[in-house]
């Protein structure tokens, strides 16, 4: 499973206190401020100096991270935890290198520390929901994505509708056809993401058409230029197992 297909979406940093109160919709009070969690103000009453060398390791282990430097993240991670340890961020970064490594129950139990310190936070919720994904346990994978996509704001097309995917893949395991022949049919061509394309190929693939699978990945290819766009859903293909793992291991779970 590739970093971009877990789609880290890290919060930057530790929260810093919270904004002066602003006035109300409707203008006669001032909103209340927002509570911090223990953690955070934790953060908040650490030094100066030492919020600012947190925030360099944090910044330079996020950099090194999408260079694919995965043991000089971990080294700049050790170096945040030194100052503050009970950082979700930290614990959320660290998780994904354990990803990298295929190290899938020292991720999961690096996510689970990071959403004790974020509960609800989507972009952990997601990681974890990858982890089930890729270790084959749809029932848990199914109902974490379902849980994330409520939460994904309606502009985040990109987000949705790959979570979607996720949770269609999820739902032709758990033989779930009814829910998965309405998936598939939900968008078509004119869609802004490659949904339809993969759907497409998913059905292909189930009837061991391998020609007409790449015909439809080869329209997303040709209808989505950017590389990085397709990204996520070409991984999640590997990692449910149409497509040969990287690593050389067949990652499905057929006949099981």
């Amino acid at each position: 499973m590739k970093a971009n297909a877990l789609i880290t979406l890290l919060v930057l940093a530790m929260p810093l206190a919270a904004q002066d109160a602003k006035p109300a919709a409707d203008g006669k009070a001032p909103a209340a401020k927002q509570e911090l969690q223990p953690n955070q103000q934790a953060f908040l009453n650490l030094p100066e100096e030492s919020r600012k060398d947190f925030i360099k390791h944090l910044t330079e282990a996020n950099r090194l991270f999408g260079q694919q430097r995965v043991f000089e993240t971990l080294e700049e991670l050790d170096k945040a935890t030194a100052i503050f340890k009970d950082s979700p961020e930290i614990h959320n970064l660290r998780g994904s290198c354990f990803v990298e490594m295929r190290a899938f129950d020292k991720a999961l139990a690096e996510y689970e520390a990071a959403i004790k310190l974020s509960k609800d936070n989507p972009s952990i919720e997601f990681n974890i929901g990858e982890v089930y994904f890729v270790t084959k346990e749809w029932k848990k994978s199914l109902e974490i994505f379902e849980k994330v996509f409520k939460a994904i704001p309606a502009d985040n097309l990109a987000m949705g509708r790959l979570v979607e995917f996720k949770i269609l893949l999820c739902k032709k395991k758990l033989g779930m056809d009814e829910d998965v022949k309405k998936m598939t049919a939900k968008y078509d061509f004119m869609d802004d993401s490659p949904f339809y394309y993969f759907a497409q190929a998913v059905e292909a693939y189930d009837v061991k058409d391998q020609v007409k699978a790449e015909e439809w990945l080869g329209s997303a290819r040709r209808v989505f230029s950017n590389p990085q766009v397709l990204a996520p859903w070409q991984d999640t293909l590997v990692e449910y197992g149409y497509i040969k793992s990287f690593y050389g291991e067949d990652l499905s779970a057929e006949g099981e």
